[in-house]
């Protein structure tokens, strides 16, 4: 798989988290990020399909998360 280098910046406070949290999970920072990006990027296309099917599931009656988790339990 081809990568790519992408730079950010970050205060100092964050990059000591960063550290401890990557040491601790036993990831370098790069990797720590990657999963955090790649978590991220996925909660976001889950929120994005929501949005999508929030008018058909309304319409079929379910309008809150309970309603969906009482029909699948």
């Amino acid at each position: 798989m081809k990568t790519t280098e992408v730079t950010i910046r970050i205060d100092s406070e964050m990059e000591r988290q960063l550290d401890r949290a990557a040491r601790m999970s036993g990831q370098s920072q790069s990797s720590f990020v990657r999963e955090a990006l790649r978590r991220q990027l996925a909660l976001d296309q889950l929120t994005d399909l929501r949005c999508l099917i929030k008018p058909f599931a309304g319409a079929r009656g379910y309008l809150t998360d309970e309603d969906v988790f009482r029909d699948i339990s």
